[in-house]
């Protein structure tokens, strides 16, 4: 019976089913795998059957359960939370699996293109996702999806939490990779120093030749396992015409085990399986940082959507013109429902107030804590917090129309913009591992003419010579030891290339509120009449703020009240509250609501009046962080320009500036204004942004460099390069001397990696290095990168 060549199940339909690949019918057990293997063959990729490493999966259910889940996508019900559409164009998000380097982006790039309607397609290979635009009148979405499905990856709408588990899956399975090359190289290390100490020159070979089969043993699971990656990622370069580093790393290590394997079998030559395992381990080491890096920087902004309640209160009428309230879903909703927001909910989507008045928490939107006063015909948005009187809202938008799926769309679009620096590295490593390969290619054939029984030996010692093994270490390794200098600095470094944008920052950015600031209002200090004293104030101020949600009872939550009440607490939105204690009528407000002239009135101020005689100014503030000062100073030293970018008021932003000694000053930017700053700035600069709220996430996707504080929103986290623990703003310019003494690192790692590969070639090419010496050249080539690195824990934070 023969089996399928696509996924080697039995076939038992004969040539029932029947793909022709390389000229040659083969037979396929269902027409599931004849369907997947016919469009591969279709779209030009017949070598993937020639480079695979395994079967494929079975295929008899993949077709028409596939098809039936893509379609689903089509209907409006679902795109109405997926897809953001104007008119005939629709863009989406797209979560791929199979992504594992550069090459696979491109392919699906260009596969895309191919297809009628598509207005264009980024793929983004770090963070697995794509950004799709398309005209709906002329491809279907369960279209785009079947098509990437053809070419073997799988994609879907992104969904964050799905994103996370394969994220968390995937980083285990990664580890079990290295903590298997790990301890495979100890014990192989083990036996070589035996076999190489020349022990068994003067006693039993047979002994010898039990060590080799040992270490071949030991060495297998390394190479047929925890080197996986490097064979998957070199299949997926060659499918998209393209070569990699680890097309080389590949050769090298299958090579080289292939050889030791011959030598061990045949009791004669040298063995390399230690070489194998260790420069397999130090490889794995440094790509499972970089898979950490991987797994954090896409961890998505979706995580906005969470802030959206489940459940909204509609407002339906009955036969008989009464209102009533029903709890439902809030993917229930449509545009035009009438939904009821009470005091402490959260609006459950984007509308308009059609009556009643309230302050509005927009904090998770601008970071500002100060609530909005909010009235009729005014705009309210999903996740965003009602304060103090319930309102009714008309429901305008909903699903990726709402204004959190733009802010997440902005972070989008500034995330997928690749940077030069990015493309080079990647257009050398492609150079460099094709002149190796090329290289190892005509030696075996120089060598074939002039002595045929030594030119495999020959070739193998040009690839594990010249294998950029110390390449590939060269810069993981020192970024590896900088982070562990910066995580003591309380410096958390999430995506990679960061070390390399600290030192040529030219401007920084800085939002206002969370940042330069607390982002918590507190009482700065109070003026009193005659009329009472201090501490009664403050008694009546927190009588009159318990139980309220507004920020600025949390400045009075501290003081003990002392028995005293207040009663009848009324709340007047916008103006303050008033209420009745000790038989007194008592205001508690702004100017306006006590009836002091307001254009004398400067800064945040709260106003207290008993009976209509004004007693007490609480005079707040947000303080500025202690650490701001220093942290503006180091930089303005270092000759780098300081800006705030603030949602908040002007006069608040200018006093902070002028406090702080900044120049320059930007305030009520939306999130898109100050995206559209940092994009003018970075016309001439360098810039780096910092940032703590949610509407900070946009311009932090678009800086060269973004760092977050610490104690800010999740979705401000997820879009910096760089996270601040303690909010500690001094430590940007600690920072960023780290970050030079990293580029000097790296530079030397590369100039003596290149190096080494110089002088080795062509004594490798001219058969003056054996294997065994070509080994141990490459392992000491890569021990002097790792250990150049370490000296930066010499740093002391």
């Amino acid at each position: 019976m023969q089996n399928c060549f696509h996924c080697n199940e039995p076939v038992i339909t004969k040539d029932e089913f029947i793909t022709v690949i390389d000229n040659q019918p083969r037979q396929m057990c269902c027409p599931g795998c004849q369907a997947v293997s016919q469009a591969i063959i279709d779209s030009g990729l017949s070598s993937y059957y020639q480079y695979r490493s395994e079967p494929g999966s079975r295929q008899t259910a993949l077709v028409p359960t596939e098809l039936l889940q893509y379609s689903a996508y089509d209907l409006p019900e679902i795109q109405q939370d997926l897809v953001h559409a104007v008119e005939n164009n629709s863009t989406l998000s797209l979560s791929i699996d199979g992504i594992t380097c550069a090459a696979c982006a491109w392919l699906i790039e260009h596969k895309l293109k191919q297809l009628n309607g598509i207005i264009s397609i980024s793929v983004n290979s770090t963070t697995q996702r794509a950004l799709v635009s398309w005209d709906n009148q002329c491809v279907k979405l369960s279209e785009i999806l079947a098509e990437i499905s053809r070419i073997g990856y799988q994609a879907a709408p992104y969904q964050v939490d799905e994103q996370e588990k394969q994220s968390k899956k995937e980083g285990k399975k990664f580890l079990l990779r290295l903590g298997l090359a790990g301890f495979a190289t100890m014990q192989v290390m083990m036996f070589a120093l035996a076999l190489y100490s020349d022990y068994f020159v003067t006693y039993d070979t047979e002994m010898r030749d039990y060590f080799r089969w040992v270490s071949m043993t030991l060495a297998a699971p390394v190479v047929f396992y925890s080197a996986q990656p490097f064979y998957f990622s070199a299949v997926r370069s060659l499918l998209g015409a393209r070569v990699n580093m680890d097309l080389s790393v590949s050769i090298a290590i299958i090579g080289a085990y292939i050889a030791s394997c011959i030598a061990t079998i045949n009791g004669t030559g040298e063995v390399y399986f230690e070489s194998v395992s260790m420069f397999t381990f130090f490889l794995l080491l440094g790509r499972y940082f970089e898979q950490k890096a991987k797994q954090t920087a896409s961890e998505s902004s979706s995580n906005l959507h969470k802030l959206i309640p489940l459940t909204a209160h509609r407002i339906t009428v009955d036969e008989n013109g009464t209102d009533s309230i029903e709890e439902i879903p809030a993917k229930r909703l449509n545009i035009g429902d009438k939904i009821l927001i009470k005091p402490g909910d959260v609006v459950a989507a984007d509308g308009v107030i059609i009556s009643g008045k309230s302050g509005v928490n927009e904090a998770m939107l601008t970071g500002e804590q100060l609530p909005v006063l909010k009235a009729t015909d005014d705009c309210v948005f999903a996740g965003t917090i009602n304060i103090d009187q319930p309102i009714t809202i008309t429901v305008t938008a909903l699903g990726q129309d709402q204004l959190v799926a733009e802010i997440i769309r902005l972070q989008e679009i500034a995330s997928n913009n690749k940077p030069k620096i990015a493309l080079m590295v990647d257009k050398s490593a492609s150079y460099f591992s094709t002149a190796i390969i090329a290289i190892a290619a005509l030696t075996y054939v120089f060598w074939h003419f002039i002595s045929p029984e030594d030119a495999f030996w020959v070739m193998l010692s040009v690839l594990v010579a010249t294998c950029p093994c110390a390449l590939a270490l060269a810069t993981p390794t020192a970024i590896t030891c900088s982070t562990a200098i910066l995580t003591k600095l309380g410096i958390i470094i999430r995506k990679p290339g960061v070390f390399e944008k600290l030192p040529l920052i030219e401007h920084v950015v800085f939002d206002k509120t969370g940042t330069l600031t607390c982002g918590s209002v507190s009482i700065n200090h109070i003026v009193v009449t005659d009329n009472i004293d201090e501490l009664t104030a403050n008694r009546y101020a927190a009588a009159m703020e318990v139980g309220s949600l507004h920020p600025i009872a949390k400045a009075f939550a501290n003081i003990e009240l002392n028995g005293i009440t207040a009663q009848n607490i009324t709340n007047h939105v916008g103006l303050g509250l008033s209420a009745v204690i000790n038989d007194s009528t008592v205001k508690l407000g702004n100017a306006q609501f006590v009836g002091v002239d307001a254009s004398l009135c400067h800064g945040q101020l709260l106003w207290l009046s008993v009976d209509d005689l004004i007693c007490a100014c609480f005079v707040l503030q947000d303080a500025i962080r202690e650490n701001s000062y220093t942290a503006v100073n180091g930089l303005i030293s270092a000759n780098i320009d300081v800006s705030i970018a603030s949602g908040d008021t002007s006069e608040h932003v200018l006093a902070i500036a002028k406090k702080l000694n900044i120049k320059n000053s930007y305030a009520g930017l939306s999130p898109k204004d100050k995206l559209d700053l940092v994009n003018k700035l970075q016309q001439k600069q360098n810039v780096a942004m910092f940032g703590d709220g949610i509407n900070d996430a946009p311009v932090l996707a678009g800086a060269n460099l973004s760092v977050a504080m610490g104690s800010g929103s999740a979705i401000a986290k997820n879009s910096a390069d760089v996270i601040l623990l303690g909010d500690q703003l001094s430590k940007f310019s600690q920072a960023i001397t780290v970050a030079k003494k990293t580029n000097q690192i790296i530079k030397q790692n590369l100039i003596w990696a290149f190096a080494y590969n110089i002088i080795i070639l062509p004594l490798a090419v001219t058969g003056h290095v054996v294997p065994y010496i070509a080994a141990l050249g490459m392992s000491l080539s890569s021990i002097i990168v790792v250990s150049n690195s370490l000296r930066l824990l010499r740093i002391k934070p």
